[in-house]
């Protein structure tokens, strides 16, 4: 297994560590409850340097992002992020990603863990036509998600930068903890709002420690990958692997909002989600919550009130914040709407739910 530059950290702080995409990782230190209310209430660390790290240069490098997200780049400007998914060319999704243009003929394409060596397959074989210059830095870059309310009162006492200036998916490049071209980016994916920094590893653990210790005033502690599921699932964020993957399109996963049919945008499978789109989706991933007693969890079967299948969980746990059953799952087209009655089949019981609209949590 990998280790990233903060796994002898998660140790110290008496993390139960993991296998996670091949990296040694922490599942949790105190719980994940306690870890989850921690982030909604307070401020919370999550290493996030499993991810994947892909830079995107050159006077291609426009062509070959634009060619291989569904989103549209065009309005990208530099210091500005946009969450997007690669189209596998059989109307799947290869992965979802964020692109962050850094400045002018330069992107950073920022991957899953689990499909680092996929992704960079992938873009290399889109990039024969092309010729963009590529680099997998995934190697060389750490990652700290600073998440929670209190998050921007911590990493300012750190920096010059006017971190309330940076709004919801922009960056900018500047010095924490005397650090320099740290990129600061106001993203993360809680929903408790924060940051996510990206440094070299050689820089790594001094910002552990500054960021610690400027927080101690704040509660901060350090986040487990438990709960970084919940505090996801409570927001209605798709998880790569459970709720998407190289079977579902972006359009059946109510991801249209990142596929953008836009004059020059011509990315891969265009022409086979517009039709998709015009013929209709058979399929939608929903959000519902447990009307009934009980947890749902990935791989359950969804069925209607005749006992039918019309669909599968695709995630699910119980709720730190509401303290009931959660989940979301791909259901027949006509169960989609907002207060439809479903049902989960849970040890052989059907318990009844109901689709509402995402996400669960509303900051």
């Amino acid at each position: 297994m990998k280790n990233t530059p903060f796994t002898h950290l998660h140790e110290q702080f008496g993390a139960k560590m993991v296998e996670f995409a091949g990296y040694s990782m922490p599942v949790s230190y105190v719980g994940i409850n306690e870890e989850h209310m921690t982030v909604r209430d307070g401020v919370g660390v999550f290493d996030v340097s499993h991810m994947g790290e892909i830079w995107v240069k050159g006077p291609k490098a426009f062509e070959l992002v634009q060619k291989i997200t569904t989103n549209n780049v065009a309005v990208l400007e530099p210091e500005k992020a946009q969450y997007s998914c690669f189209p596998n060319g059989k109307g799947g999704i290869v992965d979802d990603l964020i692109v962050y243009h850094y400045e002018n003929e330069k992107y950073l394409l920022v991957v899953n863990a689990s499909n680092v060596e996929k992704d960079w397959n992938w873009i290399v074989e889109q990039n024969k036509t092309i010729g963009a210059e590529i680099e997998n830095a995934s190697d060389n870059i750490a990652q700290l998600a600073i998440q929670g309310p209190k998050a921007i009162k911590v990493l300012q006492k750190l920096t010059d930068v006017n971190l309330s200036e940076i709004a919801f998916y922009t960056f900018k490049v500047g010095a924490i903890a005397g650090v320099e071209n740290v990129i600061i980016s106001a993203t993360g994916y809680t929903g408790s709002g924060g940051f996510e920094l990206y440094m070299y590893n050689k820089d790594a653990e001094k910002i552990w420690n500054a960021v610690f210790e400027a927080g101690q005033e704040f509660g901060i502690k350090p986040i487990g990958l438990g709960a970084r599921d919940t505090l996801r699932l409570e927001m209605g964020y798709c998880l790569y692997g459970n709720d998407i993957d190289d079977t579902t399109s972006p359009l059946e996963a109510g991801l249209g909002w990142i596929t953008k049919f836009v004059e020059g945008n011509d990315f891969i499978d265009r022409d086979f989600m517009e039709k998709l789109k015009s013929d209709g989706i058979k399929k939608r991933l929903v959000g519902f919550e447990m009307v009934d007693k009980g947890i749902p969890r990935h791989g359950y079967e969804i069925v209607n009130e005749k006992d039918e299948k019309i669909g599968e969980v695709t995630s699910g746990t119980m709720s730190p914040v509401f303290k009931l059953g959660i989940g979301m799952g791909y259901v027949a087209s006509e169960y989609k709407n907002f207060g439809t009655e479903i049902y989960i089949k849970v040890r052989n019981k059907n318990l009844k739910a109901e689709v509402i609209k995402l996400p669960f949590y509303k900051n």
